[in-house]
């Protein structure tokens, strides 16, 4: 961390209310200049130098005016300012060439931000980004290392040097050993994924890398292994297929044979399987304690059972103040999930419920999570149908904490031009509780 003030400040985006940051009168639009003299390159070094129980803090305000603040605190109180990027500095950008990297495969026109390829170790420890580590430096090793941020995620693929190297398109990536070893030695955990692309790194390839990721246990605390998203926008790229069902029954059943090895040598499953391999398989969903405490779950892994689990012990109403009806909305892969909610909503009186079911036409048929289906996709093949009162579709369609599709359509540009209202439910629980709460217009009698 240096010891400078930049000119232009870190801008403060937001502070929460009763925060520290509030009683001074900071507020959005300010700038953060320093803290305690120095100038922190990020969230990390931001919360690290907030930490203590004496702080001074450099603000500027939107009319230009600078102030500088002595704080007495307690330890580890935070100050309540928000930022706009986690990152005060550029984001390190990826410099591989995966053979079948996702961002390569997209259509024009979605938000500019899902176009930059990161690979920051910084997001990685603090959202749970995976990175690939072909793009640390011994300063950010050593750093990673002096302040401990653990767990990392980190992208594997593969532990065979070639292999790795020839896949992500690096040369830099075949160490991969190396650094896993570096930073096990140096007492730092990680989760790691292997996006699985049949005939190149499975077979033997996975074998080994199995074998060789359970040698770092237990600073390797977890392995997913997930399909490869294919989009149809694929042309002049490397030529790949997905999983059929019968490659993905297979693939179950070995994973099987080493998940019991390592629930017994470990006490946790620590191989865990995608969601959607179960779907392909048409295999049914393990039981909620091969999922541990859910270390993969922005993965992708464990999300069905949750959605199911919730399901089970869903509270509904016995009647609706007036009748009332829904359409649910999801994706290909999550529609038999679905149908199963909207059967146990119709036991509701009065409420009526249908379930729609929304193809990719924006990326392609073989993109079936509803997280990736877009606003345009959804008005298209909804506009004249009869849709009831309102809509309901799931929030992983937006952008966390917003009402923005992948398109940069709006949640309120599909309510417009469908004509209907339209909620976002994260889950069975968030949609019971909106059914016991309101039912839209409707009051539930005895919630």
């Amino acid at each position: 961390m240096k010891t400078k003030t930049i000119s232009r400040g870190i801008p403060i985006t937001g502070v929460a209310r009763d925060s520290i940051g509030a009683d001074l009168g900071i507020t959005a639009g300010d700038c953060l200049l320093a803290v305690s003299g120095q100038y922190p390159q990020d969230l990390i070094d931001y919360r690290y130098l907030v930490a203590g129980e004496n702080v001074s803090i450099h603000i500027r305000t939107r009319e230009g005016r600078e102030f500088l603040y002595e704080i007495e605190k307690d330890y580890d109180e935070g100050l309540g300012l928000e930022f706009a990027s986690k990152c005060f500095t550029a984001v390190k950008r990826c410099r591989n060439k995966c053979i079948f990297c996702f961002v390569d495969q997209m259509p024009p026109g979605m938000r500019r931000s899902l176009y930059i390829k990161d690979d920051d170790y910084r997001l990685s420890f603090l959202d749970g980004s995976f990175i690939t580590l072909t793009n640390l430096n011994a300063a950010d090793i050593r750093r990673v290392i002096d302040l401990r941020l653990s767990p990392l995620y980190i992208s594997v693929h593969t532990t065979d040097s070639h292999l790795r190297s020839r896949i992500m398109g690096n040369g830099e990536a075949g160490a991969i050993k190396e650094r896993l070893g570096q930073l096990a030695a140096a007492g730092i955990d990680f989760h790691a994924q292997v996006v699985l692309l049949p005939g190149i790194n499975d077979g033997f390839y996975l074998e080994e890398t199995v074998m060789d990721l359970i040698k770092y246990w237990p600073h390797a605390r977890s392995l997913a292994l997930v399909p490869v998203g294919l989009t149809a926008h694929r042309r002049g790229l490397y030529p790949l297929k997905g999983y059929d069902k019968r490659q993905a029954q297979r693939l179950i059943r070995w994973g099987q044979g080493w998940q019991r090895k390592l629930r017994k040598r470990y006490g946790l499953t620590f191989l865990y399987m995608a969601d959607e391999f179960y779907l392909q398989a048409d295999e049914p969903l393990p039981a909620r304690e091969y999922y541990d405490d859910f270390p993969q779950l922005e993965n992708g892994i464990g999300l069905l059972r949750l959605f199911y689990d919730e399901l089970a012990e869903l509270s509904l109403p016995r009647l609706l103040a007036r009748p009332f009806s829904l359409t649910l909305v999801t994706g290909v892969s999550a529609a038999q999930a679905v149908g199963k909610l909207a059967q146990r909503l119709l036991e509701v009186k009065g409420l009526d419920v249908r379930v729609e079911v929304v193809a990719n036409k924006y990326f392609g048929p073989a993109v079936t999570v509803a997280g990736l289906l877009t606003g345009r996709d959804i008005v298209e093949q909804l506009k004249g149908k009869e849709l009831g009162d309102g809509i309901v579709l799931p929030a992983a369609m937006l952008r966390a904490d917003s009402d923005v599709f992948l398109d940069n359509l709006r949640l309120q540009d599909v309510s417009d031009e469908l004509g209907v209202n339209i909620w976002a439910a994260t889950g069975p629980r968030a949609l019971g509780h909106w059914v016991w709460s309101k039912g839209g217009e409707a009051q539930c009698k005895n919630p």
